[in-house]
């Protein structure tokens, strides 16, 4: 068990918020690499082993030069939780280089709710009425982005939402994990043993990497590395229900990134459907903070 760190919520939310700078610069390297922008399309599960491999090569680097004390890991929810976590970034990153960041973005963060119906069977939660309500708000918005209609419908907005169901799964795993080990420790064995799953993954799919795709595959290790640094700490200085509002930036700097690097311009439906999805989750995460106080 490791010393808890000292509350400090301004510090908490500016880590949230430059977390979510970096997870939106992973993503719009990902289509890069998987439109074709820097070469030949990579498949999404070598843009995901980029991602292990160079977040690992960031990561073992610090845990090299800081050796914090390291305990015995949980292997068992760290197995759990990497790798339905290798499983919600590749399908993350396919989605990506088909629709709109922003659509796959605001999809993805059905997660949470995904989260909550999976903590009925698995952690024994109870589910009030306040928080179906928020899960079908929700869940409303997500079918809006699908578009289901036959002129309109976007097969691969199923992938975002996939990765949004395998996320919360992996959203199980942290709560069982959190409070048990030090951040650097979970990042440290989160990235080495994703990268195991992703090396076996890739092997059949390898494409030689040209110099800017390996750049961009190295940006991607990196920014996630400082993302996941970000947020593990940000999480560590204050409540979850403080720090959730603040993770919704990600779709911001998604849209923005998207509209600057490829012209994507959000349509009203992607607007409305978006808006609907992040009131279900604010929703959510308001009725979380008011049960953890109780």
């Amino acid at each position: 068990m490791f010393e808890a760190k000292p509350q400090n919520p301004a510090l908490a939310a500016a880590l949230i918020f430059a977390a979510t700078a970096f997870i939106a610069g992973t993503t719009l390297l990902a289509k890069a690499l998987g439109t074709g922008a820097l070469g030949p399309a990579l498949p999404a599960f070598q843009v995901s082993h980029g991602r292990f491999l160079f977040a690992f090569i960031a990561i073992g680097g610090a845990v090299a030069v800081m050796r914090p004390r390291l305990a015995r890991p949980h292997w068992r929810l760290h197995l759990g939780r990497t790798t339905f976590g290798w499983g919600g970034v590749t399908l993350m990153f396919a989605a990506v280089a088909h629709i709109p960041m922003a659509d796959a973005t605001a999809i993805a963060f059905l997660n949470p709710v995904f989260a909550m119906v999976l903590a009925i069977p698995l952690l024994g939660e109870r589910v009030g009425p306040w928080r179906w309500g928020a899960a079908v708000v929700a869940l409303l918005g997500a079918m809006i982005l699908l578009r289901p209609t036959p002129g309109s419908f976007q097969p691969a907005a199923l992938l975002a939402l996939a990765a949004a169901a395998v996320m919360g799964m992996e959203l199980i795993f942290i709560k069982k994990l959190s409070g048990r080990e030090r951040p650097i420790q979970i990042l440290l064995v989160n990235n080495a043993m994703g990268l195991v799953i992703a090396t076996s993954a890739v092997w059949p799919v390898w494409q030689s990497p040209m110099p800017a795709q390996w750049a961009a595959l190295a940006g991607i290790g990196g920014l996630m590395a400082c993302a996941q640094a970000c947020f593990v700490n940000g999480m560590a200085r204050a409540d979850a229900s403080f720090v959730a509002p603040f993770s919704y930036a990600t779709l911001i700097f998604a849209a923005l990134y998207d509209m600057a690097v490829f012209g994507v311009i959000p349509d009203a439906i992607s607007l409305v459907g978006a808006a609907i999805i992040l009131t279900g989750a604010l929703i959510l995460a308001w009725r979380e903070g008011r049960a953890v106080r109780r």
